[in-house]
């Protein structure tokens, strides 16, 4: 009997599920999986008579912006449940209208997927990762059916990793409606697994790590235990580990140097997917997995209201994505230090990043970090083909909430005794994320004021920072934890970050020059020829930076280069390089006291 039909049957016995409301069926085949192709039948009953709105999704959890999915599906065949063939009508690109049925639909297509990474489907002779969104077909109407998929591998050392709903075949898994179908990415391959149980809040959960690569067994042995340990470290900032809905979380792993290099957070599970070995990453896939586990709290449970229901027809906006992806970055970044994967230095040195981008981006003089949020559509993996001018005016709101939460921490740190960003991630959990209310920015800035119990903090940290675009003092601030910001190429000279395309002896400016730089103030800007720098030809980036070397900070040069077919010339004004980096006192030869070293232990140790 095909297990299936048991599992049917069971389905409509529940209490929650009438006949009107049988599962829908899903069959999915890999028999030219050597030519990128799924073969994927879809089948609904028991649907009535009015017409059958068939659809391809347009969005997918945890992306922002649209991507049309629909594009990569062909050989459409529809029939009754008599085998009989329907035709359908096309209203628009991402919609099969069905008409004139017996209740019965069942539509046939071949899915062509060759992009495995957090957002498309891979199908290869090595493995099928799908992006479900991206894969399967669904109706408008049918969203709280439950659903039956049935995977058919071509061969059988082919392994099913997902957050689906396992069943007695290996092969077949259910979910209790489309909202979690489609949320619940897979990977079907000969993958590594590794699995741990975790105690916390009264409850077992067990943890998966399924990883399709090619090292070795001991690679992924090593980088469980590196797993385990920030798993831990993320636990203690909130405080207990989430109430996974069917008792396991599963981290699907693709480690190959033909995927696409990605992570994309989701309910009980996270896609991570790198194009490099661990070998060669030197397992710098932590961060990723980090990043994407605190999402289990922050974005999956604690979830922005702009995001609540989630539509997959349309693009997302959201104001509050500083601190959902934002603040995520800030702790998956310090959870990894806290789980002693990190030392100081190294810590140090990632912070670099965050605040030099939000000190010296213009960015900040076009949009909040609300604002910031709102262009995520536009920014998420999103694809065109005109040329934008983001590098002068968008700060990444992973980078500009990082850099945020840092200072919220420092700020928190040193104002109050006990009290820290981990205290407000864990009453935003007891508030939005256990009780999965959905919050927005106000409700961050009312939690603050609970924890803080200061009106004045909250009001002066938000409409400094949040609803503007104030620059928090780090230097004070990282002073506190004996670290120091300062100028990373001190004394060096400046014409503004740029770089190249060097065609033979032509070096041109490869993309937009950033305002009030330099190069920006003599007039230069993306495709520009850079021909010489008043005697000295540019021929190479090596010419280029020898140039720069030959004057001091405020010193003029006439620049000559190649702007649309016209040569011209200016001045151009060096200044000295503004990029700033964080160091430890130690590095830089200062002496740490005894208050520094405890507040910079209270900030970065395990509790």
């Amino acid at each position: 009997m095909d297990p299936r039909n048991t599992l049917i049957t069971l389905l409509l016995m529940a209490p929650a599920v009438s006949s009107a409301q049988s599962p829908v069926e899903y069959d999915i085949a890999f028999d030219n999986a050597l030519h990128h192709e799924a073969r994927i039948t879809v089948t609904w009953r028991d649907l009535g008579n009015e017409p059958l709105e068939i659809r391809m999704s347009r969005s997918s959890p945890g992306r922002y912006a649209i991507h049309e999915f629909g594009k990569n599906i062909y050989n459409i065949w529809i029939v009754d449940g008599d085998g009989d063939q329907l035709e359908a009508t096309r209203p628009d690109p991402y919609q099969w209208t069905v008409g004139n049925h017996d209740g019965t639909v069942s539509v046939t297509y071949t899915l062509y997927a060759d992009r495995a990474g957090g957002t498309y489907s891979g199908v290869d002779m090595t493995h099928a990762h799908l992006n479900i969104p991206a894969t399967l077909m669904w109706a408008r109407g049918t969203e709280d059916r439950p659903a039956v998929v049935t995977f058919f591998p071509p061969t059988e050392d082919w392994q099913v990793a997902t957050q689906l709903v396992p069943t007695e075949d290996p092969y077949v898994f259910t979910a209790p409606d489309l909202q979690y179908l489609l949320d619940s990415p897979t990977e079907l391959s000969a993958f590594d697994l590794r699995t741990w149980e975790i105690d916390s809040g009264g409850r077992t959960q067990t943890i998966r790590l399924a990883v399709h690569h090619d090292g070795t067994a001991e690679d992924v042995d090593t980088f469980a235990e590196m797993a385990k340990k920030v798993v831990d470290a993320q636990i203690e900032i909130f405080g207990e580990l989430p109430e996974f809905d069917y008792g396991t979380y599963t981290f699907i792993a693709d480690y190959l140097p033909y995927v696409a290099g990605d992570g994309m957070e989701h309910r009980n599970s996270t896609i991570l997917a790198s194009t490099q070995s661990f070998v060669e990453a030197q397992f710098g896939q932590l961060g990723t997995l980090s990043h994407e586990f605190i999402h289990a709290w922050n974005v999956e449970r604690i979830r922005p209201a702009d995001l609540e229901p989630f539509d997959f027809e349309r693009a997302h906006m959201s104001g509050s994505l500083w601190f959902a992806e934002g603040f995520t970055s800030s702790y998956g970044e310090l959870a990894i230090r806290r789980a002693g994967e990190q030392d100081t230095d190294d810590f140090a040195g990632s912070l670099s990043y965050w605040v030099n981008t939000v000190t010296n981006s213009p960015g900040r003089n076009f949009a909040t970090p609300t604002g910031m949020s709102m262009q995520a559509p536009f920014v998420d993996a999103a694809s065109a083909i005109d040329p934008t001018n983001f590098s002068n005016t968008f700060i990444s709101y992973y980078t500009y909430g990082a850099a945020l939460a840092l200072a919220l921490d420092l700020a928190m740190r040193a104002e109050f005794d006990d009290l820290s960003l981990d205290s407000l991630m864990q009453a935003m959990w007891q508030k939005h994320g256990k009780t999965e209310r959905p919050y927005t920015n106000d409700d961050i800035r009312s939690t603050l004021v609970e924890v803080t119990g200061s009106e004045l903090f909250a009001r002066r940290f938000f409409e400094r920072y949040i609803e503007s675009s104030g620059l928090p003092d780090y230097e004070a601030l990282l002073a506190n934890a004996g670290m120091q910001l300062r100028l990373a190429n001190a004394g060096s000279t400046w014409a503004g970050p740029v770089s190249f395309d060097v065609d033979g002896k032509d070096v041109i400016i490869a993309g937009n020059t950033i305002m009030a730089t330099p190069l920006y103030e003599a007039g230069l800007d993306r495709g520009d020829q850079v021909l010489s720098v008043d005697r000295l030809r540019i021929t190479s980036e090596r010419r280029w930076d020898n140039a720069l070397g030959r004057y001091e900070p405020g010193e003029t040069a006439t620049i000559r280069f190649l702007q649309r077919g016209v040569e011209k010339t200016a001045d151009i004004t060096f200044e000295e390089d503004p990029t700033v980096e964080v160091v430890t006192f130690e590095s830089a030869g200062r002496d740490v006291s005894r208050d520094q070293r405890a507040f910079r232990d209270a900030w970065l140790d395990r509790r």
